[in-house]
């Protein structure tokens, strides 16, 4: 008998030939698509056919996306996204029905657009959130058509098939909610009162958002999410698992400023404030801009400044240390500040008498912190 797969495939190909005339690609570009959307969703070998059916097949999914309190930072994040580019996204895999920075339509016809599209779509529709919802003074703060937006959200979702928040914002207050939030930003899911899919970050990946609208046309539902309603495919592990710089996290080899020969040797930079160790996300395997692996924060020399993160991202000083999850340094790593204190001629005569042992353990230490390290410690000891 024809193994599954193979006949899957077949089927993925022929799809190809129809969908990909359509899409103004070829066939190989195409099947390239299924099979990355695929390998993000962490599906088995085969996915990438009844993907490739679902998107020949199936009918667009109706989209609504609501602005809020945003700088569209994650619109302009979906922009940029080469596999599918926007405009394939938007006319042939989804049908982008509302969008307040793409539509063309603005005023009383867009929000006519907005009814028309819920009215024709009810209970089908997917509805997207980007920005945070005000909930002080009555929701004074942000309107939209003379409708706050916590009334808006209400009403878009009570018939949408699916919510996503898109953005940290949206996904659990972001930027605005910082102390002391006096407009009460707050997220998709406090309004609503419910788990939704959230997508965060600052801005999200957009290929983690175009997985999660191709999982739910390809199986007719959202994938699999945490405690806190983020697709585990995309927010599973912490960053600092998978971090092109965390072989030298575990060498003990860091960068102590900007800009020192640990930061150009590109060292790690938990000691600059890096949150990798307790952020969830997938950038540094995924990357921004279709410019490879490269185009994240942490391999442009920057920490990680976790806003992906709820309770990390815009709370924790930006040059804090992270808080290590499912792991710790070894206790030979000195602290990023070093006590300074005085010690008496008694102390001073027992410490000399010890000095002969100690200076066997310093050597020692010194070679598992790296070339800086020994530098600093030999000052130090000078």
């Amino acid at each position: 008998m024809e193994d599954m797969s193979e006949i899957r495939i077949e089927e993925a190909t022929r799809a190809a030939a129809t969908v990909a005339s359509r899409l103004g690609i070829n066939r190989r570009e195409f099947l390239q698509f299924c099979a990355a959307t695929a390998t993000t969703l962490g599906l088995p070998a085969g996915a990438e056919a009844a993907i490739a059916e679902a998107v020949e097949k199936a009918k667009r999914p109706s989209v609504i996306w609501l602005h809020f309190q945003e700088c569209t930072g994650c619109t302009e994040s979906l922009l940029r996204a080469e596999h599918p580019t926007l405009d394939k996204l938007i006319l042939d895999v989804i049908s982008l029905d509302y969008h307040e920075t793409l539509m063309a339509a603005a005023g009383h016809q867009a929000e006519a657009a907005r009814k028309a599209a819920m009215a024709a779509n009810k209970g089908k529709y997917i509805l997207v959130v980007e920005g945070a919802i005000p909930v002080a003074q009555n929701g004074i703060y942000c309107k939209v058509g003379g409708q706050t937006a916590v009334d808006m959200l209400k009403e878009c979702a009570a018939d949408a098939a699916a919510v996503i928040a898109i953005g940290s914002c949206s996904s659990w207050g972001g930027m605005p909610s910082t102390d002391p939030n006096p407009t009460g930003s707050s997220s998709a899911a406090d309004i609503l009162g419910k788990t939704v899919v959230t997508i965060p970050g600052c801005p999200p990946n957009p290929y983690n958002f175009l997985a999660t609208a191709v999982h739910f046309l390809t199986f007719g539902k959202l994938p699999e999410v945490d405690e806190l309603g983020r697709p585990k495919f995309a927010y599973g592990r912490i960053i600092h698992e998978h971090c092109e710089r965390r072989a030298h996290f575990d060498a003990g080899r860091f960068a102590h400023e900007f800009g020192d020969e640990g930061h150009r040797m590109g060292y790690c930079l938990y000691k600059l404030g890096c949150k990798g160790p307790e952020t969830h996300a997938n950038c540094s395997t995924i990357g921004f801009g279709d410019i490879g692996e490269a185009s994240w924060p942490v391999a442009c020399g920057h920490p990680c400044i976790g806003c992906t993160e709820k309770g990390v991202g815009f709370i924790k000083p930006i040059h804090a240390t992270a808080q290590l999850k499912g792991m710790s340094p070894p206790a030979s790593y000195p602290g990023v500040v070093e006590q300074q204190g005085k010690t008496s001629f008694a102390s001073a005569a027992a410490l000399a008498a010890i000095a002969g042992a100690a200076a066997g353990a310093a050597a020692m230490l010194a070679k598992n912190l790296g070339k800086q390290d020994e530098a600093q410690a030999q000052q130090k000891g000078e």
